[in-house]
């Protein structure tokens, strides 16, 4: 046999911090608040708005890109004395009603295809087929299915929000160490006691990105039908306005 060459032990020096994370305290007040994350976002947008204000004033037309200071005070009359927060409640009601129906099909999916093999085979299926699918492409349908109104806007907000939470709860299901399952076994549990208690609190990571992902996919799905939707009915919340 060759002779085996052992490597002379060493110690490894830990490596230095970043300099945005290693801060003095006796470091100036400028470089404390640079250091803070909402100061830099915030002057990011400051940034942003006045490249917006030269940009459009340069423009000078209002139609194509209207200035900084045109959209906030139009934002503000919005506010004090238009419409906005009467639409804004419109689409908030709608979001939260499409939202919620959709959390409560997606648990029942999931927990049928915890329970079950044709639940988990119903599951793959379904998401298989609908996760890709864009809410908007379901448009037509919703008016054919439902006419125009809150029900057809409330249909596309449900499988906006349905499959990627169903598809991201089942995932972090299967995650579950087998000990924590053997563990809810041993302890006599089963059904939905064995779910609520040792699943959801072990899948909650992946139950909170799936209701995150949900979450935007509805407000962009809800502004896309309310501009279909509240221009044909005439009336409706953020998007129609």
């Amino acid at each position: 046999m060759a002779d085996q060459t052992i490597r002379p032990d060493y110690i490894r020096e830990p490596e230095p911090p970043l300099a945005e994370d290693y801060l003095p305290i006796y470091a100036p007040w400028w470089r404390r608040l640079g250091a803070l994350s909402p100061i830099r976002q915030a002057s990011l947008l400051v940034v942003i708005a006045i490249v917006w204000q030269l940009y459009a004033s340069a423009l000078g037309n209002d139609l194509v890109l209207p200035t900084f200071g045109a959209t906030a005070s139009a934002f503000w009359k919005g506010i004090v004395n238009g419409p906005l927060p009467l639409r804004a409640w419109t689409s908030l009601q709608l979001l939260l009603t499409g939202y919620v129906l959709a959390v409560v099909l997606a648990t029942a999916l999931t927990l049928l295809a915890v329970s079950t093999r044709i639940g988990t085979d119903l599951l793959t299926l379904c998401t298989a087929m609908f996760n890709p699918l864009p809410a908007i492409a379901l448009l037509p349908l919703a008016l054919l299915w439902f006419g125009l109104g809150e029900k057809s806007v409330i249909f596309v907000l449900v499988h906006a929000v349905l499959w990627p939470l169903a598809l991201n709860t089942h995932t972090g299901f299967l995650g579950v160490p087998e000990t924590l399952r053997m563990a809810g076994q041993s302890f006599g549990l089963k059904g939905p006691r064995y779910s609520l208690k040792i699943l959801v609190p072990a899948a909650f990571p992946s139950i909170l990105t799936g209701l995150k992902i949900g979450w935007a996919f509805a407000w962009r799905t809800l502004i896309a039908a309310e501009l279909v939707f509240g221009v044909s009915s005439g009336s409706g919340g953020l998007g129609w306005y």
